[in-house]
């Protein structure tokens, strides 16, 4: 059983930061990529960032240059820095860990809230 948990969301002014943590526990040998996701009210949820295994990262085009992904393989965990936040981006954000083998298992975390606004 693998579980990801999120912490560090919350409420922040525009042009705010966040940073947002998502750890693993459980049985588990290691992840091949890492991300984030998030899901507004009324949307379908959405790619925000991933980083692969090797360090390779993807990112959503509305977050470029102002979202950071990294992660920490020893401790399973994946992290999203959030510099200059706008109201757009309130939603709850999901990690999410695509496991290795064939076929590759998906894990998702519950989600936390992150909203912007004055």
């Amino acid at each position: 059983q693998v579980q990801l948990v999120e912490s560090g969301g919350g409420l922040v002014q525009p042009g705010g930061s966040l940073r947002l943590s998502c750890a693993a526990s459980g049985s588990f040998r290691s992840f091949n990529v890492m991300g984030w996701y998030r899901q507004a009210p009324g949307k379908q949820r959405e790619l925000v960032a991933t980083m692969s295994s090797g360090g390779s990262t993807n990112y959503a085009d509305s977050v470029k240059g102002r979202f950071t992904i990294s992660r920490d393989n020893a401790k399973s965990a994946v992290y999203l820095e959030m510099n200059s936040l706008k109201p757009e981006d309130t939603a709850v954000y999901y990690c999410r860990a695509i496991g290795g083998g064939f076929p590759p298992t998906y894990y998702w975390g519950q989600g936390t809230q992150v909203t912007v606004s004055s």
